[in-house]
Order: C-alpha cells, then structure tokens, then sequence
C-alpha cells in the first residue's frame, strides 16, 4: 500500500502538518526523524524549512534543494503504524 502525501504545512520548532490520501493526518517533529546534516543542513534555517511542498509525481515532501522524505516513514509517524 502506498501512502501518498497530498498536502503539507510547515509549523513551528521544525514541525510539520502532514496529510495522506487516505485521509490520515497529523504533525510530525522532523528533530526526531533528522540529523539535519547533509542535506538537511539548510533545514535548520526556519525560512529554508518552510518551503516544504509535495512533489506529486514521488507522492512525498520535498524541499528546493532536493531533500525529500520517505513517506512510509512519515506515514508511520502520523499514524503510530510500525513500520513493515
């Protein structure tokens, strides 16, 4: 099953509000999921971090400088499902 990402929201303290198709929703603290290093680096900056967008054709988040995230991991965050 895939869960595809359709909508995205940067909140505060590197924060995200994330959707699913599904219908699943809610935030995730990325503080938890990234080192921010590497390419995520620029993510530190707040401003960098709020251009957070979906890129539709991977059906997951993605930043300007090419960051993205799985959304099986994302999924799994919002959801509390265990990773399979």
């Amino acid at each position: 099953m895939l869960n595809i990402i359709v909508e995205v929201r940067a909140l505060g303290g590197h924060r995200l509000w994330i959707r699913f198709e599904n219908g699943a929703e809610g935030e995730v603290a990325l503080q938890s999921l990234v080192p921010f290093e590497g390419v995520f680096a620029p993510l530190r900056d707040r401003a960098r971090f709020a251009e957070v967008r979906v890129d539709c054709e991977i059906g997951t988040i993605c930043w300007p400088n090419g960051a993205d995230l799985d959304p099986v991991v994302l999924y799994s965050h919002v959801t509390g499902h265990p990773l399979l």
